[in-house]
């Protein structure tokens, strides 16, 4: 089953940035998943193990002797198109 997931990472110190960057570098060195990454989060989409297993690597070896994080996941049960643009048609406002 293929699935797509939406990861954010909210490291709770001062200095985040570093770790966010890491973090992501992290995920696309993952092979069998695509990664897409925006202001505000990062897609991911590939079968249901690859997608989980790259997860679930990645935030262990952020939590690793590191501060305190959050992240939050959203997994949805489809493989939607995440490099593309939704088409939204114009209804009333």
């Amino acid at each position: 089953m293929r699935i797509t997931a939406d990861i954010s990472m909210y490291p709770l110190s001062d200095e985040f940035t570093a770790g966010i960057i890491d973090f992501i570098i992290r995920l696309r060195r993952e092979p069998r998943i695509e990664v897409l990454t925006n202001q505000l989060s990062t897609q991911l989409r590939g079968e249901f193990a690859d997608v989980t297993g790259a997860v679930n690597r990645c935030m262990h070896d952020s939590m690793v002797g590191a501060g305190s994080m959050v992240f939050v996941v959203k997994y949805v049960n489809a493989d939607l198109p995440i490099s593309t643009m939704p088409h939204i048609a114009a209804g009333p406002r």
